[in-house]
């Protein structure tokens, strides 16, 4: 497999399994319901171990921005399509400014394996 193709599904799937573990943080009510917090740590444990595999092929800094910014973004449309909770439009600004600087990070900088 292609080393770049490898780094990127090794960061996809550890984006997504942060967002469970963090939309699971929500769920555990402060570490009071045992079978969330419980998966939490599991998804965030996984989480981490697939984003050490990414590091193998991108740089810590362009992968922990992604997987920051990405994990924020949805985890914020989970907290609304899921959760039921409101964002307001700095909410959404800043979600955005987010989503502009991992599509500038990726398409602009010569730190990033195109």
């Amino acid at each position: 497999m292609n080393p770049a193709l490898a780094a990127y599904s090794a960061l996809t799937a550890a984006i997504v399994l942060e967002v469970i573990g963090t939309t699971l943080l929500q769920k555990s009510a402060q570490f009071t319901k045992l079978l969330p917090t419980a998966g939490m740590v599991v998804f965030y444990a996984a989480s981490f171990y697939l984003l050490t595999h990414a590091l193998k092929g991108l740089p810590l800094g362009i992968a922990y921005a992604m997987w920051g910014g990405l994990g924020i973004v949805l985890t914020a449309l989970i907290s609304v399509f899921v959760l039921k909770q409101s964002l307001d439009y700095a909410a959404l600004a800043g979600i955005g400014l987010i989503v502009a600087g991992v599509i500038v990070m990726n398409t602009l900088s010569s730190s990033v394996s195109h």
